[in-house]
């Protein structure tokens, strides 16, 4: 009997449920208003692999989810997506997490999210790729791996620097400006490429830009091998040194906001591993994050 091939992408990172709360106008402070509640998966990780399963490209899923009714609600649904999630870390004494977010007409109002069963797992979630089941010291994984910017500084230390990631194509999404500053370990690795918006890129780099092109350049002289950097609806950067390539996104109407980056990241991926050149997946990772934002298509 032969072995099972190994999938092309890894998805690495969080995976839980979001609660999101919409309102269709501008909110204020304590405010207290009517609007729309609802549950849907979430994560960086896992909104990128379901995308990816869209593209008919479904990942392993590396993640920590609980032992209870929500992470096997949330196995399930991974499952029914072609999602591979053999490898999962459960956990018997966490809760799956969950992340409440808040949006109004057309941006992110406020975000609160509970990762203990991620935090806890810490380098855990890794070791089928390290422990020879997806990849080892004797044979790095040679796919995909797209990385989640919430996991610790720590984690993304070790996985800069592991041999057995060495030969890996190491997709880094950043999670929020708040957490850009983890990714100095990522800087100066041949293998990775960075995802970051303007304003996580202004983070990383400990100042502020005004067009995605001046963000790519000074993250590349501080040794980023390859960066990808969105600004809303203006220019966007696929900076790498054999060239910078840049186009504008499509023009559209703001439905909701959050999962757009993650959204691109997907796209970008998918586009890339069909044979895509970088200026056709670039276009194709704006439609595709714009088409989000308007409401046409959800993660």
């Amino acid at each position: 009997m032969q072995d099972a091939p190994i999938p092309n992408i890894v998805c690495v990172g969080a995976a839980l449920w979001d609660f999101m709360g919409r309102v269709p106008f501008r909110m204020q402070p304590e405010s207290d208003v009517a609007g729309k509640i609802q549950r849907q998966p979430g994560g960086v990780a896992l909104n990128i692999a379901v995308a990816l399963s869209r593209f008919g490209m479904p990942p392993v899923l590396l993640s920590s989810i609980g032992s209870d009714s929500e992470g096997a609600d949330l196995l399930g649904l991974c499952r029914g997506m072609g999602i591979l999630v053999d490898h999962v870390h459960i956990t018997e004494c966490l809760p799956t997490d969950r992340c409440l977010v808040l949006e109004d007409v057309d941006r992110m109002v406020a975000t609160v999210a509970d990762v203990r069963s991620l935090e806890a797992a810490g380098d855990r979630i890794l070791h089928p790729l390290l422990d020879g089941r997806l990849g080892g010291p004797d044979s790095p994984y040679p796919g995909v791996i797209v990385i989640d910017g919430n996991l610790s500084g720590r984690l993304l230390a070790r996985i800069a620097g592991d041999p057995a990631l060495s030969s890996a194509d190491i997709r880094v999404a950043c999670a929020s400006p708040a957490k850009a500053r983890r990714l100095h370990s990522m800087l100066q690795v041949s293998n990775v490429t960075l995802y970051v918006n303007l304003e996580e890129a202004g983070a990383l780099c400990g100042c502020g830009f005004t067009s995605s092109e001046e963000a790519a350049m000074e993250l590349r002289k501080k040794g980023a091998a390859r960066v990808l950097i969105t600004d809303g609806s203006r220019i966007a950067a696929d900076s790498s040194r054999d060239a910078t390539i840049l186009a504008k996104p499509p023009a559209v109407k703001i439905a909701h906001i959050s999962g757009a980056g993650d959204s691109f990241v997907a796209a970008h991926v998918a586009a890339e591993a069909k044979g895509a050149n970088r200026a056709a997946a670039l276009k194709s990772a704006l439609r595709e994050a714009s088409d989000h934002v308007s409401g046409e298509v959800s993660i």
